[in-house]
């Protein structure tokens, strides 16, 4: 099942040097999930031919400009082509409001629902489900109230051993082996393990979502093992006491922390506009974790596979 990150804006606070500001779209098998949603960057789904009209949920970290201005924009514009299903949108409190009053002052009438969930619980908690997928929100340290995402798969059901499977075998069988159980027959009797009979399933795979925070060093736990993680990188670190003041993180802080939490790939991205040339952050982060890679725009990125 295909899971992966498309990037659709890397820059901090505004446009600047061909970048977009914060957003990203994630696809689960049919699923389709945005992550903060600058500026643009309906934009920028349009321009990379991805499925506007197919996003279910929306992930906004905080309510910064960069990171949440593209959503009404977003919302009229699914509105004007005659969306008819529910629109999920999870957020800190206050966005519902701004939402609300740009539509009372446009009279803009919506033809679909918008449920909207404020995130205020101080631990990480889970906002939303599919059959094969768990996401979930948890807090980070910036100047308003911030939220990370984690993207979890479920655990897998067995695969069958189509070369091991009796002949006869029927179809309840086949369900009870995809649950994981033993198979019996009539009288109670075990006829086979599963495990003769499947082959152990692929591990669940998990995409987290890091943007405008302190460098953290507590959220290793959190973080262990995560198979792509997303992690902002605002500044090179020779500004290290900028990002501090403006609760942000380095370049050399974020590969710190993959190294720490044992991460298999990192992305940075959230570059602050003064800086045009960004290979010195993908320089400066490798220094502590090598297998780091640049979110700019265009590129995607799949969970679980070697960048």
């Amino acid at each position: 099942m295909e899971f992966r990150t498309h990037i659709l804006g890397s820059s901090s606070a505004a446009p600047a040097h061909g970048r977009s500001q914060s957003a990203q779209l994630i696809t689960h098998g049919h699923h389709h999930f945005l992550i903060d949603c600058g500026e643009g960057t309906q934009m920028q789904l349009l321009r990379y031919d991805l499925p506007l009209h197919r996003i279910e949920a929306v992930f906004i970290s905080h309510l910064h400009g960069d990171h949440c201005l593209g959503l009404p924009g977003l919302i009229s514009t699914l509105n004007l082509y005659g969306r008819q299903r529910p629109l999920y949108v999870f957020a800190p409190p206050g966005l519902l409001e701004i939402i609300l009053l740009q539509f009372k002052y446009s009279d803009t009438h919506l033809g679909f629902r918008l449920h909207f969930q404020a995130l205020a619980q101080p631990e990480r908690q889970l906002i939303y489900h599919t059959k094969e997928l768990e996401v979930f929100a948890f807090p980070l340290r910036h100047r308003v109230p911030c939220f990370g995402f984690e993207l979890a798969e479920k655990p897998r059901p067995p695969k069958l051993d189509k070369t091991k499977l009796p002949a006869a075998i029927s179809l309840a069988q086949i369900g009870a082996l995809k649950r994981g159980e033993d198979l019996f027959d009539d009288d109670g009797q075990l006829l086979h393990r599963n495990a003769e009979l499947t082959l152990p399933p692929l591990p669940p795979r998990r995409f987290i979502y890091c943007s405008d925070t302190l460098f953290s060093p507590e959220l290793v736990p959190l973080l262990q093992g995560a198979d792509l993680l997303y992690h902002e990188a605002t500044f090179l670190h020779e500004l290290a006491a900028r990002a501090q003041e403006t609760a942000h993180t380095t370049a050399r802080q974020a590969g710190e922390l993959a190294r720490l939490a044992s991460i298999k790939q990192l992305l940075i991205g959230h570059f602050s506009t003064r800086y045009g040339q960004l290979e010195p952050f993908l320089e400066e982060a490798r220094r502590e974790f090598e297998a780091t890679h640049l979110a700019q725009e265009g590129l995607n990125f799949a969970v679980g596979a070697s960048l």
